[in-house]
């Protein structure tokens, strides 16, 4: 990692430990189904006040990942990248318990029609929720597969009426020192900043996920909002996000600043394309067990669907 001598290097990290999930039950609060086990297309989602947000609302089961063998809730929650919190693998779930996500508004910004806010209340409004569970790989080699509960990012976009200038999106994540020990640190640039071209961010894979697991989404886990983009590196997936920017220009994100030799902006799954200190040819799914193997990595993680957004490009130099 390319950082000063006043950063620490995030890679000499080592996998810790798995925390047990009583550390975060303070915030997560389980989400009851609506009827008994009927094989409903639609499933009851009641999230509590603390989850800024109130009332009942529903989700609907879609056939993404159905054939995926999900990750367990334990290391979903527990074996996490979120260095606001910390930058061991088990620091979210411990420093994050207290984290307050409510009340809650998102800061709409830049090349609009017309700068203003949204609510989590009003944001879960625009769309009907939907349950994904898609594969999700991270780029230090281990993978993933997460049932998500979220609405497509577009819904937003088409709210915010972005105007012909807007060629990108500038995600920015809460910062707070006082309640986010790992941001007193200054191993990044803070505040976390990520970005996506318009034609991906409009894609309908991409998400903004407020659950998983048929639960509010855990603190160490983003909440109460986060961007979700199952073909590129989960870095990409901005948490606690509470603003968005429209912009002409490409942002320089949090990553790029850091090391732009190793961090690119696309961030696109690819075996081809190895990191400078691993592979990306392969890679580890989590939970899979002591002795489970590595599993070929796919180009685009897999989702076949996005590979029209490149058509053209070298994906060795927009890496």
């Amino acid at each position: 990692m390319l950082l000063d001598n006043n950063r620490r290097n995030p890679s000499a990290i080592l996998p810790s430990e798995i925390t047990p999930q009583a550390v975060f039950e303070q915030r997560r609060e389980v989400l009851k189904l609506a009827g008994a086990a009927a094989a409903s297309a639609l499933t009851g989602l009641s999230l509590p006040a603390q989850a800024a947000t109130a009332g009942s609302l529903s989700f609907a089961k879609t056939a993404y990942g159905k054939e995926e063998t999900l990750t367990s809730l334990q290391d979903v929650t527990s074996y996490n990248n979120y260095y606001e919190f910390g930058t061991g693998k088990e620091d979210p779930a411990r420093e994050a318990v207290l984290f307050k996500p409510t009340p809650w508004t998102i800061n709409i910004e830049g090349a609009v029609k017309q700068a203003k806010s949204i609510s989590i209340e009003q944001l879960l409004k625009l769309a009907p929720l939907e349950e994904r569970i898609y594969r999700m790989r991270c780029v230090e080699g281990w993978s993933m597969v997460i049932p998500w509960i979220g609405l497509p990012l577009k819904a937003l976009i088409d709210w915010a009426q972005p105007t012909g200038n807007a060629k990108y999106i500038e995600f920015i994540s809460y910062n707070d020192p006082r309640h986010m020990p790992g941001a007193r640190i200054p191993v990044l640039d803070w505040p976390y900043i990520e970005g996506l071209r318009m034609d991906e961010a409009m894609q309908p894979l991409t998400l903004l996920a407020v659950g998983l697991y048929g639960q509010v989404l855990p603190n160490q886990n983003g909440a109460p909002v986060r961007l979700v983009v199952p073909w590129k590196y989960g870095f990409k997936g901005a948490k606690a996000i509470s603003t968005i920017r429209f912009v002409e220009k490409m942002p320089n994100t949090t990553w790029m600043k850091a090391s732009p030799r190793e961090y690119g902006f696309y961030a696109n799954v690819n075996p081809q394309v190895d990191h400078p200190r691993w592979t990306q040819s392969s890679e580890k799914r989590i939970g899979a067990g002591l002795f489970a193997g590595r599993v070929k990595t796919k180009l685009f993680n897999g989702y076949d669907e996005v590979a029209g957004l490149y058509a053209g490009m070298d994906l060795k130099k927009f890496f």
